[in-house]
Formats: C-alpha cells, sequence, structure tokens
C-alpha cells in the first residue's frame, strides 16, 4: 500500500517562500511521476505541478515561473518549493502517485494514491 505524507504547511504573507516536502513508502518511488494538486475555499482540486520518473517537469499555467517541482528518489520524497506566493495560492495542497508508469500524468483520475493534504494560507 502506497502511502504519502505530506508536510511544510504553513502561514505566509503574499510574496513569501514555502517548500513543501511528500514523503512516500510503500512501494519502489523512482519508476513513477509524481505530482502536486491543490484545492482552494470553494473550489475543486487542481494540478499544480508533475514530474516524471527521470525529472521532466510540467506546471499548471497559474504557477509557471514561481513554483518548482523536484524529487529525491534516495530518500523517496518529492518538493515543491513556492516563491513569490500569492493570497489566491490559499488552498489545501496535496501529493500524488499514480498508479501506471505515465510519463506525466496531469488528471485527477490518473492518480491512485493521495496524502491527507497540508494547507497553505497566503495573507495579503
Amino acid at each position: 500500500q502506497v502511502q504519502l505524507v505530506e508536510s511544510g504547511g504553513g502561514l505566509v504573507q503574499a510574496g513569501g517562500s514555502l517548500r513543501l516536502s511528500c514523503a512516500a513508502s510503500g512501494r519502489a518511488f523512482s519508476p513513477y511521476a509524481m505530482g502536486w494538486f491543490r484545492r482552494a475555499p470553494g473550489k475543486e482540486r487542481e494540478f499544480v505541478a508533475v514530474i516524471s520518473s527521470y525529472g521532466e517537469t510540467y506546471y499548471a499555467v497559474s504557477v509557471a515561473g514561481r513554483f518548482t517541482i523536484s524529487r529525491d528518489n534516495a530518500r523517496n520524497t518529492v518538493y515543491l518549493q513556492m516563491n513569490s506566493l500569492k493570497p489566491e495560492d490559499t488552498a489545501v495542497y496535496y501529493c500524488a502517485a499514480p498508479g501506471g508508469l505515465g510519463i506525466r500524468p496531469t488528471s485527477l483520475n490518473e492518480y491512485d494514491y493521495w496524502g491527507q493534504g497540508t494547507q497553505v494560507t497566503v495573507s495579503s
């Protein structure tokens, strides 16, 4: 059973930075892409970023240029560095892992495993 545990959320002022971490366990880590999603108050969960097994990255337009996804296969961990944060980035952020070996899945239904989420709040 794959388990994902996020950490690193919190309260930050607009323009500030946070780094989220997601530790994975339960299966081999390096062969699979890993993704980050978020759900803002009153909205549906949406794609934020994905990193392929070989390090290729892809971002939602709303975060491109501000957020960076990375992975450390030795630590079975994926990160989301968030810079220049805006109030509209306020959301619960979720780490996710696909069940299959797709290259860069970006849809919710391509992911089978989810973390519990970590709250990010950006004040204006």
